[in-house]
């Protein structure tokens, strides 16, 4: 299953920018777009409530990461606003895992985070002293997710080709760090353009800056929606 809509990063501080940003887009466009935790954390769950009363769809990306029980509580809590998608970190283990999908139940995705697009190999290293190699460590936590029953992983679009092959064809592999040609890549490490991210098999993928920093927002999308979808 490949999702048609690129995911719209919605990195703005506010709820009046958010508004602000929404307002350009047609009535009738029906976007992907995803909270993070700046937005969430400033606005609650009412932003939430906002996006998806104007039909759009939401990854809520918290990335939870803490205790069996107290991810499963949070998880149900998330289940109630409706959200399409949201995760957790890999890193927490089988156990929690498993507890988010009971919490969080089976009406939308739960994916997990493998490693962070803007972890290099030797950060991984020397900060997580994880002394495998960078894609050990993803297809690790790929297989690991996989095993306690999420829809998929959030990784580098470089990595999807060899966690397709450790895990399922069907095993989602939702894409940040996606820059259009010729885009500065910011403090992302491992990017990859639309085009390049379909042919290699992502699911979903994500982008911010190259259309909520662009000069015509909506003609920006459009671009990027064209090329994911070509083909």
């Amino acid at each position: 299953m490949i999702e048609k809509r690129p995911i719209i990063a919605l990195d703005f501080p506010s709820f009046d920018e958010v508004k602000t940003f929404l307002a350009q887009f047609p009535e009738d466009e029906k976007l992907y777009v995803k909270i993070g935790m700046e937005l969430y954390y400033a606005c609650g769950s009412e932003i939430v409530k906002y996006v998806k009363d104007l039909g759009h769809s939401v990854f809520l990306d918290l990335k939870l990461h803490d205790i069996p029980n107290t991810v499963k509580s949070a998880m149900k809590v998330l289940a109630k606003l409706g959200v399409d998608m949201t995760n957790v970190h890999a890193a927490g283990g089988v156990e929690m895992m498993k507890a988010a999908r009971e919490g969080f139940g089976q009406e939308g995705k739960l994916i997990a985070v493998t490693q962070l697009t803007s972890t290099s190999e030797e950060q991984m290293h020397s900060d997580q002293n994880i002394q495998t190699s960078l894609a050990e460590s993803v297809i690790h936590y790929a297989q690991k997710t996989l095993e306690a029953g999420l829809d998929g992983v959030v990784c580098s679009a470089h990595e999807v080709e060899a966690i397709k092959s450790a895990t399922s064809a069907d095993f989602i592999c939702l894409t940040p760090g996606i820059r259009p040609s010729g885009s500065q890549t910011g403090d992302q490490k491992r990017v990859m353009t639309p085009a390049q991210a379909r042919a290699i098999g992502s699911n979903y993928i994500v982008v911010g800056r190259p259309i909520t920093q662009a000069n015509d927002p909506v003609a920006a999308y459009k671009a990027i929606y064209a090329e994911w979808n070509q083909g």
